[in-house]
């Protein structure tokens, strides 16, 4: 899927879940860059949604999309997709970025947490697969989905998080078999690039000292990982590791 800029009517379709702000608002900038059309997807961040549609759309007119849906609640992927084939009837593009993170101690957690954070972090990018599935498969699209280092470098405490995750690679591996060779499945792993609210400046120092290349990577490392796999059209069910090399450290 090159970069040229397209005819605004025919432009391919890229969904970022969790897209109102931060990694996700980063993504869509640059994908409407390359002349995409592109659909905002936010639970809470209306406000941010808003203005960031906006400023697209001073760019270029008709070219954004903007859908509220909490990803916990189970018809959430329908309805999503829904509103995407009422305004465009395609689909090129699905990046499952939108996640849920907090500590799940085991011996505090409940079943609420385990329901609503697998149902965001993985029940729901495989739901949004299926719904999405005719769209992408007519125009021979493309399901990127984000992960973590954390799938196979588990967090202590938050165990929940890390098993949702490393099934979201299960997943990408699974789905790239079933839907070859119409759709291409992979998935990027980042590593320190945003600070949560639940990362204290002690486990941010421990983090940095496990990176090689021993600092914070950026938005653009994500978004230019998502471009190249859009780009490379030999490559399916691929985890790319964009993590200052954390995932070689022992």
């Amino acid at each position: 899927m090159s970069s040229q800029m397209h005819d605004p009517a025919e432009a391919p379709v890229a969904l970022v879940t969790g897209s109102g702000q931060r990694l996700g608002a980063h993504i869509i900038s640059t994908l409407h860059a390359r002349g995409m059309r592109v659909v905002v997807h936010y639970r809470q961040s209306a406000a941010a949604a808003r203005a960031l549609c906006a400023s697209l759309e001073g760019t270029r007119a008709d070219s954004t999309l903007q859908v509220a849906a909490d990803l916990a609640d189970p018809e959430a992927p329908q309805t999503l997709i829904e509103a995407v084939r009422a305004r465009w009837g395609r689909l090129d593009v699905l990046v499952n970025n939108a996640a849920l993170f907090h500590p799940t101690p085991l011996a505090e957690s409940t079943v609420a947490q385990w329901d609503e954070m697998t149902g965001v972090n993985l029940r729901a990018p495989y739901f949004l697969a299926q719904a999405a599935l005719p769209l992408l498969k007519a125009q021979g699209g493309n399901i990127i989905n984000i992960v973590d280092v954390y799938a196979e470098r588990p967090r202590p405490r938050f165990a929940i998080y890390c098993a949702a995750k490393a099934g979201l690679v299960g997943l990408t591996r699974a789905l790239a078999r079933e839907l070859a060779p119409d759709i291409r499945v992979n998935a990027i792993a980042p590593g320190a690039i945003l600070w949560s609210t639940e990362t204290t400046s002690a486990d941010q120092t421990a983090i940095l000292a496990k990176t090689p290349l021993a600092r914070l990577g950026s938005l653009e490392d994500i978004s230019r990982a998502v471009c190249y796999l859009l780009d490379a059209p030999y490559i399916t069910g691929q985890v790319m590791n964009v993590d200052g090399g954390r995932s070689i450290f022992d």
